[in-house]
């Protein structure tokens, strides 16, 4: 086994895993590259069909590419798709900066979801990789009633053994991408044939790297117009990969802060 089927064999696991235990159980699905790649991974892991939905927690702010997507792959794939709303900015904590406040509206309407399906589990595309609070999870994460994430109460993990507590009031959140890295995804990306929202590729010498809301996310200056050159890019840059998401470059704890909330 290469490194990537090392990769696909451990997230395939933690999603038949994640399946056999936990109880209502519904995808995260934002329609950016990890989250295609997570839904890919679980059609493999269920031969062809995904038995949960897959959520898509609404800002009102996506791409008109981005919805497009989402339509068109819901009826090719079969998917059964949960739509959810969030709340306006006004009701958003005001203490947060601006774009921080913005993005918290996911985490306001991720909550009202989980809650609405009672859902045991959440399964989520996060990687260790992408940014350093996320390098703090847990690849099952228990979330408590207020849906808030105590960073220094996570179950151990060795030697890949997983934990997934059913206590009163808590869900879980599964993340089968921790240990996978961004060049990973692209190369998982170009071996796979996935389909993708066409805003990663270079358009005028600009891209998308990651991909948010229109009014907190901007392009990077790029040529990579196909995935061998994304992959070619990644190799050599010394960008952030979220260089383009607005509430990454406000205060320091921002981040962090969303993460406790309950933020993906």
């Amino acid at each position: 086994m290469d490194d990537l089927d090392q990769l696909e064999a451990q997230s395939i696991y933690i999603l038949r895993e994640a399946y056999r235990n936990l109880k209502p159980l519904a995808m995260l699905w934002s329609l950016g590259k990890d989250s295609n790649v997570m839904l890919w991974l679980a059609r493999k892991a269920f031969l062809g069909r995904v038995p949960f939905p897959v959520m898509h927690v609404d800002t009102g702010k996506k791409f008109p590419e981005m919805y497009r997507f989402r339509d068109e792959y819901v009826r090719k794939w079969d998917l059964d798709l949960l739509l959810g709303d969030c709340p306006p900015v006004e009701e958003i904590d005001p203490t947060l900066p601006p774009a921080a406040r913005s993005a918290a509206r996911k985490t306001a309407g991720l909550a009202a979801m989980i809650e609405k399906y009672s859902l045991e589990g959440v399964i989520a595309g996060i990687r260790r990789d992408e940014q350093a609070t996320r390098a703090k999870e847990r690849v099952f994460s228990p979330r408590g009633s207020s849906h808030k994430w105590d960073v220094r109460n996570q179950p151990p993990e060795f030697w890949d053994q997983y934990a997934t507590p059913h206590e009163e009031g808590v869900h879980i959140r599964v993340h089968p991408l921790l240990s996978w890295r961004e060049i990973d995804i692209w190369r998982y990306i170009e071996r796979e044939g996935i389909p993708l929202v066409d805003l990663y590729f270079s358009k005028n010498g600009l891209r998308y790297r990651s991909l948010g809301d229109q009014d907190i996310t901007s392009p990077i200056e790029s040529d990579a117009a196909t995935v061998a050159e994304v992959i070619a890019e990644l190799q050599t840059t010394r960008t952030s990969e979220r260089a383009g998401r607005a509430m990454d470059h406000e205060s320091e704890d921002a981040f962090e802060r969303l993460r406790v909330a309950g933020y993906l």
